[in-house]
């Protein structure tokens, strides 16, 4: 098929578009390149925003689209609560403009990255795609706007939707050359992983005195190609008329005291660590089923070992440290 990967220049983005060449299909990338790397593609960039309507409708048709992976998103949970108005308006009202063009340009398939933060705060782990669904923040929120959104299209125009509800993605390709590269970044693992380089003087610990084997928030790392996989046995595994949701994440849990001390392990270089208060909102666990995506997707993620993730990480990140630039 032909797809057109929306948000492609971004970190997850790149990881997919490899992967869509690996399984033989034509990529097209669909990137503002505002939070992206022009560095990163591998394939035909048309840099443009998804709220252009007319230039999203000419990529279908120029580039005779089959299906959509929609990745492009604002992924930031506590800038949403800062700026409600900016993830509903990105996230949710530019994502309506998408699937019209979809609609009106007779393409009905769409992978769509949606996030464990639609669930909340769980009430039992690990968390299943049948869970309740209480976003505790407007990020979360955004995205299962569109969830909604997308089964109303899958019913009314009988249009197919798959939603990958992804849990903390981390990683990079080992064949190299791509990477995380986020400003301001503020995932752990990437932080971590810059003050062993001596890029920042130490991380910060969110929180001490969680329910938790350690006092620190436990969270679910999936490596990022184990994650692009899945969007391509995704797209296959669309219906028409149907909208389902699968878990993307490992079944393990991690504290974040123990993601530390595996960078220190993979770097062998000192990494300080400082407590700070709590964040609002943070549960203290967030663990995936990844059950269904395994039964149903046929998924089976290859690299589920911490260290491998961190090492993974710390090859792009100590051959690129300045990241793309």
């Amino acid at each position: 098929m032909n797809v057109l990967l929306t948000g492609g220049a971004g970190y997850i983005g790149s990881h997919v578009a490899r992967v869509l060449a690996a399984a033989g299909h034509g990529c097209v990338v669909y990137d503002n390149l505002a939070n992206g790397h022009a560095q990163a593609v591998s394939a035909p960039l048309v840099e443009a925003d998804v709220a252009d309507g007319q230039t999203l409708r000419r990529a279908i048709r120029d580039h005779h689209i089959d299906a959509v992976i929609h990745l492009a998103a604002f992924i930031e949970a506590g800038e949403s609560v800062q700026d409600p108005g900016k993830y509903f308006h990105n996230n949710t009202i530019i994502g309506l403009t998408l699937l019209d063009a979809m609609r009106d340009e007779g393409v009905s398939r769409m992978v769509f990255s949606s996030t464990a933060a639609v669930y909340g705060l769980p009430k039992h782990l690990p968390i299943e795609e049948t869970d309740r669904l209480e976003p505790v923040n407007p990020y979360g929120a955004s995205k299962l706007c569109v969830e909604y959104v997308l089964r109303g299209y899958a019913e009314a125009h009988g249009m197919g939707f798959v939603s990958l509800r992804y849990f903390n993605v981390a990683g990079a390709d080992p064949a190299g050359g791509i990477g995380e590269d986020h400003e301001p970044e503020t995932h752990l693992i990437p932080l971590a992983l810059q003050a062993a380089l001596g890029r920042r003087d130490g991380v910060e610990i969110f929180g001490d005195d969680y329910d938790t084997p350690d006092g620190t928030c436990i969270r679910d790392y999936v490596h990022v190609m184990d994650l692009a996989e899945a969007h391509v046995l995704a797209m296959d595994a669309i219906r028409p008329g149907a909208f389902e949701a699968y878990n993307l994440g490992n079944g393990e849990g991690f504290s974040v005291r123990q993601v530390i001390e595996t960078c220190r392990q993979v770097t062998r270089r000192p990494i300080a660590a400082r407590i700070a208060p709590r964040r609002s909102g943070d549960p203290p666990h967030l663990v995936a089923s990844s059950a269904r995506a395994m039964a149903e997707l046929k998924w089976r993620p290859r690299y589920a070992e911490l260290a491998t993730i961190v090492a993974h990480a710390w090859a792009w990140h100590s051959s690129h440290p300045d990241g793309y630039a």
